[in-house]
């Protein structure tokens, strides 16, 4: 179901003062393609209905990794590769989150301290299971907003259950499969490591590491899920998630924007929040990352490069079968007829098509 407004639509009322937010030049680009997404601005094409002969004028997406209209195919590739590379064995669902302490460095030097985040996140796991004489893997999604767009660092992980000894035999690093590694252990070790990444980076403020030891961080292991593809497919949903939904706008007007949250203090209910539009603009470009940033990282034996070497001869040892990854083209059926395909008889550019298929367009709607 389409939703009623769109964060173009707030990008639309906030127009040309959007300079006076404070954005940098990449932040106001992606700003820009997400305002003009499936609009004539990005040209288009001229499609027919190979049934009824109706005529369809489509505007081009942006496909900007940033945009609420662009995730969907790309997820579904995401999903489909990673299916390709399933075990059997129990698959875990960890997060490691940044306390709200470096929220200020965060913003002002994001590459430095996402890619912090992922170091350390992935020294502690690869620690643990070495631990073990195990070289583990791991898949990682950064995120960094919560529920209100405030700033929120944290990754989603897909750790196996499992890891590959020195002499390349497969093991499993769970005893009884009901966890992966002691919870508060992650979460010293982790604290630790990050901190030490971080005064190797430059960071030399003292009262900034001292309060990193003053609280707990938080590392979130779940149970293990009912099966490896479970754990795709519910991590599928993260990997191509942006900021805020479309469909979590609730009123978007010439001054305020009125959106839905969870409020996780009050057991996940849902509530409603309204901010001023060039606010809730400022709020959603924080979530913007770097130009090129990888948000998407695998590691140890989930990594390309110990597939590309490794992954064949643990698949034999394993038994297990060759996978095929197809990616079938998706056609485009009629919105009128139901039964009919879309077929592209015409490509254009910012002018848009002909007069005369404008109003074709119209006299054939169904």
């Amino acid at each position: 179901m389409r939703p009623t407004y769109e964060v173009a639509g707030v990008l639309e009322h906030v127009g040309n003062s959007i300079e006076n937010i404070g954005l940098n030049t990449h932040q106001l680009r992606t700003l820009s393609a997400i305002r003009c997404c499936r609009t004539p601005a990005l040209g288009g094409h001229l499609d027919v209905c190979d049934g009824c002969g109706v005529i369809q004028i489509s505007y081009n997406s942006c496909r900007n990794r940033h945009c609420p209209k662009c995730q969907g195919h790309k997820r579904e590739e995401w999903i489909q590769k990673r299916t390709a590379d399933l075990l059997p064995v129990p698959y875990f669902h960890v997060v490691f989150t940044l306390p709200e302490k470096l929220n200020v460095l965060a913003m002002n030097q994001p590459s430095m301290v996402y890619d912090t985040l992922f170091k350390a996140a992935w020294k502690t796991i690869h620690q643990f299971a070495g631990s073990k004489g195990l070289q583990a893997g791991m898949i990682c999604i950064l995120h960094t907003w919560g529920q209100t767009l405030s700033l929120h660092p944290h990754l989603h992980c897909i750790v196996p259950g499992a890891g590959v000894d020195a002499n390349g035999y497969f093991k499993t690093i769970t005893t009884k499969g009901k966890y992966l590694f002691p919870a508060k252990a992650l979460s010293k070790v982790y604290r630790a490591k990050y901190v030490a990444l971080l005064r190797e980076s430059g960071i030399t403020d003292k009262t900034l590491i001292e309060n990193l030891f003053t609280k707990n961080w938080v590392v979130y292991a779940k149970r293990p899920f009912g099966g490896p593809r479970q754990v795709i497919e519910y991590l599928g949903r993260y990997t191509h998630k942006i900021a805020i939904s479309n469909h979590r706008l609730q009123n978007v007007d010439q001054t305020n924007t009125t959106f839905s949250y969870k409020d996780y203090k009050s057991n996940g209910g849902k509530k409603q929040m309204t901010l001023s539009n060039p606010e809730f603009i400022r709020r959603f470009a924080m979530h913007i990352l770097p130009l090129r940033y990888v948000r998407i990282r695998h590691y140890g034996i989930l990594s390309s490069t110990w597939k590309r070497a490794k992954f064949e001869k643990l698949r034999m040892q394993l038994k297990l079968p060759a996978t095929k990854i197809e990616f079938k083209t998706k056609l485009h059926s009629c919105p009128c007829c139901k039964t009919g395909t879309l077929i592209t008889i015409m490509i254009f550019g910012k002018r848009g098509p002909p007069a005369q298929y404008k109003t074709e367009e119209k006299r054939n709607a169904c």
